[in-house]
């Protein structure tokens, strides 16, 4: 799941942080599985406790598992090239929900069906609300990065 990060997380070594529970889907649209596996697998590589909610998940039961799973960070993952537009939804509809507006959520990628030659979609998934956005031009690096630069912060989201 490559994606675009914030500069602050570039350069930063990978790093297991352990505990930490997070919750991997796909956007609405997507029916793609093997990314979701191979996010799960990543994860708890890394030393997460991973609930993989499946694919073609709508927003509501979505926003339901983010209650009742309570995670530290949501990682979202699109294969279709649907994920701009239906992770802008997502997103927007999560932020309202004043009991999650602080969660961390990262999205990445196939974004939009131009692929590589396509326009970026990181600014406007960040301008969102999403705190991440890795696109798949980019691997799997920048996302290994993030997550070592983000388990101070999740740390202290630990529940």
């Amino acid at each position: 799941m490559p994606m675009s990060v914030p500069a602050s997380s570039h350069g930063a070594a990978p790093t297991a942080f352990s505990g930490r529970r997070v919750l991997v889907s796909s956007v609405s649209s997507d029916s793609h599985t093997w990314n979701l596996v191979f996010l799960q697998l990543l994860l708890e590589d890394l030393g997460h406790e991973v609930t993989n909610i499946g694919a073609c998940v709508p927003d509501e039961l979505l926003i339901a598992e983010c209650r009742r799973h309570r995670p530290d960070m949501m990682v979202i993952s699109s294969v279709n090239g649907h994920g701009a537009l239906d992770g802008s939804r997502l997103i927007r509809r999560l932020r309202q929900e004043p009991d999650l507006s602080d969660l961390k959520v990262v999205i990445g990628g196939k974004l939009g069906i131009r692929g590589a030659d396509g326009d970026s979609h990181s600014r406007n998934l960040l301008e969102a609300g999403f705190d991440a956005v890795f696109e798949d031009a980019a691997g799997i690096a920048p996302f290994r990065r993030y997550l070592a630069a983000a388990t101070p912060a999740l740390e202290g989201a630990a529940r």
